[in-house]
């Protein structure tokens, strides 16, 4: 790597160490144990690997948004990856269109809003589900 490009990522990396992002769990049975735990639901975030579309998701609709905070402080995020299905239930969580955000009441096992899919993971349409749900 040239020096420049160091200089640039020593710079760039304590700007996105402070970003406020979602606090992403990578177990989905931690994550399911730890909402059962403090009665929270869960947001579970299903991508695929190399994925552009959900790094690009990723990045403009979980982090500096207005409403990161509530789901960081009423939820627990959990991200898995789908090809290590084996680490959540695909049967509940099953998808063909990357990135997937379910929305789910792990007392009941129900989800609290249909799930979005790709493009339709939009900073609004985030904010007007995380309003509507009982949190």
């Amino acid at each position: 790597m040239k020096p420049l490009k160091y200089f640039l990522l020593l710079w760039l990396l304590p700007l996105w160490l402070l970003a406020n992002h979602v606090h992403w769990l990578g177990d989905y049975n931690k994550a399911l144990q730890l909402a059962h735990k403090e009665e929270k639901p869960l947001l579970v975030l299903v991508v695929k690997k190399d994925s552009k579309i959900c790094n690009k998701i990723l990045y403009q609709q979980f982090m500096n948004q207005p409403y990161i905070d509530t789901i960081n402080k009423k939820m627990i995020a959990v991200m898995v990856t789908y090809e290590g299905k084996r680490s959540y239930p695909i049967e509940m969580y099953y998808t063909t269109i990357f990135p997937a955000l379910f929305f789910v009441d792990t007392q009941t096992e129900t989800f609290l809003h249909e799930p979005l899919y790709g493009e339709k993971i939009k900073n609004n349409m985030l904010e007007n589900i995380l309003s509507h749900i009982n949190l």
